[in-house]
This record gives C-alpha cells, structure tokens and sequence, in this order.
C-alpha cells in the first residue's frame, strides 16, 4: 500500500504562539523537532500496517520544516512548493491507498485554537457549498476527488471534531485543546505514541469507510479581511464579489475550485 502524509505546524502538541510556527524566532526549533516526531510516527504506524511507500508534504509556511534524517528511511519528502492547486497535498494521485494528515488545525473564525486559520491569515473565511472549511477539509475533498480516503488526521480538538463531524470512520488524534490564546496539550512523547498506534489501527481498517462523499457541485466563497483584495478577485474567471470582503465561485470540477482557490491567497 502506497500512503500520503501531508503534515502541518499549527496542530502538533505544545503549538500555541506564531513564534513557535516561525522559522525566524527562537521558539520555533522545539517545535520543529515535534513536527518530525509526529510525522516520524505516522510513518512507523503505516510500516507497521504494511505500507510499502510512504510520501511526506511538508505543509507549513516555506515547506521546508521537517528534519529529512529522523523521518523512517522508506518515507519521501516533498519539500518546497511546486504552485500546484493541489496544495498541500502536492504529487497525491489515484495511486496512493490512504491520506493521513498531521498536525492540522482548527479553520479560520472558531475559537478552538489561538492558531486558527485557513489558508492564509488574509481570508476571515472560507466556504464550501454550506460547511465552513479548514485546510482539512479542503484537501480530504482533493483526496475525495481522487478517490483516496483520508485514514487520519492529528491536530486540536475543534479540528477532530470536524474530521469526525464529516466522516465518523476516520480516526482522529487530538493532541491539544484550545482556550482563547492558550493551548491544554498531552505530553510530546504520549502525542508520538497515540499517533503511531492509531495510524497502524486506522491503516489496518475498512479504509473504504473513510472516503469522505464528494458534493456533485461547488460554491466557494471567500471571506477576505482586505476589501481591495476582494475586490481584485472579483475579476477571476467565473467569480463573483457578492459584498465587500466577500466573492463567490461555483464550479462543477473541485480541482476548479482549488485552481481558484490557490490563485487568490
């Protein structure tokens, strides 16, 4: 079995302040180095499951977070970023048997993690059809539209709320929980644990139960904090500025409204 790791700063455990996210602080290398761990283990749980390939995105910021060396040698490392619509889910295809996504974070506009965002800090919002989305959401309708399941996903409470509000069979990791601009986390060691063992569970699984149900027809709406930048996107192809920070598109083809998405962050 071939599997997809995409992986994130902002859920992993500890993760509470910008400066921990941030290459430039001094923060951020403990963090870093959780990053890789978590990563590290998803690995070791899909090994374990028999996975025979495994491919790593780096996700956050520059992509180039994950310290390449302590990741389990049979894993791939995508590092950088191509400007593929595909995103954070770069080179996925219909070849690979399972998505897991690590260290993900609540969507922009809750108030389950002080690092809630979608995107970019520049939308207060994004929508799709009528469910506000998150980076996970976004890219399990990718996986969805490539016909591969999401098996997992490890992040803040808020975050496997939704996953499991989308689709109760996949396995979900809550690392932390957020309160204002504080974060209550598990242990660093007990995070890597839990993610090891419920990527093997969730590997092992009816993973046919996981595939996220892909809608016939998309709206997006974007919610930018910039009235100018709204204002500009409007002029896309096929989208619509229905208010002042808001523009709307709709499209049949998901990767439509992922090319649409990519061209206005």
């Amino acid at each position: 079995m071939k599997v997809y790791i995409s992986a994130d700063i902002e859920g992993v455990t500890g993760a509470t302040h910008w400066d921990e996210t941030d290459q430039a602080k001094a923060e951020y290398p403990a963090f870093r180095e959780q990053m890789t761990a978590e990563v590290a283990a998803a690995c070791e749980g899909a090994l374990q499951a028999g996975a025979t390939e495994i491919w790593v995105k780096d996700a956050h910021d520059t992509a180039r977070n994950i310290l390449a060396a302590k990741l389990p040698r049979e894993a791939r490392l995508i590092r950088g970023w191509a400007m593929s619509p595909l995103m954070m889910v770069q080179e996925l295809d219909e070849s690979f048997g399972a998505v897991m996504m690590i260290g993900y974070h609540s969507r922009a506009g809750v108030g389950s993690s002080p690092l809630a965002h979608t995107m970019t800090g520049g939308f207060s919002h994004v929508r799709l059809n009528e469910r506000y989305a998150s980076e996970f959401l976004i890219h399990a309708y990718a996986a969805a539209s490539l016909g591969v399941p999401v098996a997992l996903v490890s992040g803040d409470r808020g975050l496997c709320d939704e996953a499991t509000d989308l689709n109760p069979h996949i396995a979900a990791v809550a690392v932390k929980e957020g309160i204002g601009s504080s974060t209550v986390n598990i242990h660093p060691s007990l995070a890597v644990d839990r993610i090891r063992e419920e990527a093997a569970r969730a590997l092992r699984g009816n993973l046919a139960q996981t595939q996220v149900a892909m809608p016939g027809h998309f709206v997006l709406e974007l919610g930018f904090r910039d009235h100018a930048k709204a204002h500009w996107f409007g002029f896309y192809p096929g989208a619509r500025q229905v208010g002042p920070l808001t523009v709307q598109l709709a499209a049949d083809s998901y990767y439509d409204v992922l090319r649409a998405l990519m061209f206005a962050m």
